[in-house]
């Protein structure tokens, strides 16, 4: 659990360069690709996680700037730069407007009661869970997977090994 806000942001700092190794993968072709033919493309999910970190911080009281959001989702590039704006204004929201007393201050988030600690690990939690769609659907378009937590096949390959172990 992050007791200073400069805990969580040296977390956030590690996961953002995650997730923009995986966005900076994506293509425009790619954006299209479905899980199932109902479902969310990939630019939808990678858009919805971007536009909603402002939402998100914003909705716990934190003054972020929000993402001009038409509904229609952009280019790779622009999903990538957005994320890059995004999560710089999100550090330097949390450095200027809360401290470490803020992280223990509790609110209601999303019908329960929780730190502002627990809500920003939700958030860095949400944009995980999301990451991971992401990378399959990468491997689904037939772009290769970057590395996010280890190697991914490509990866394992370039280290000798042809078979990851289990």
């Amino acid at each position: 659990m992050y007791t200073t806000v400069e805990n969580f942001i040296s977390e956030w700092e590690k996961e953002a360069a995650l997730t923009r190794k995986v966005l900076e993968s994506l293509t425009n072709e790619a954006l299209q690709q479905q899980v199932y033919p109902e479902g969310r493309t990939l630019g939808r999910i990678a858009w919805h996680f971007v536009t909603n970190i402002p939402d998100y911080l914003t909705e716990f009281g934190l003054s972020v700037d929000k993402v001009p959001n038409s509904g229609e989702v952009p280019s790779a590039r622009e999903i990538a730069e957005t994320f890059q704006t995004v999560s710089s204004n999100a550090t330097n929201a949390l450095k200027e407007q809360w401290t470490d007393e803020s992280l223990a201050q509790i609110q209601n988030a999303f019908g329960r009661m929780e730190s502002n600690a627990t809500i920003l690990m939700g958030l860095i939690k949400h944009i995980a869970h999301h990451r991971g769609q992401v990378t399959v659907l990468i491997r689904q378009a037939g772009l290769t997977v970057p590395a996010v937590y280890g190697p991914a096949k490509e990866g394992w390959v370039q280290l000798g090994v042809q078979t990851p172990p289990l």
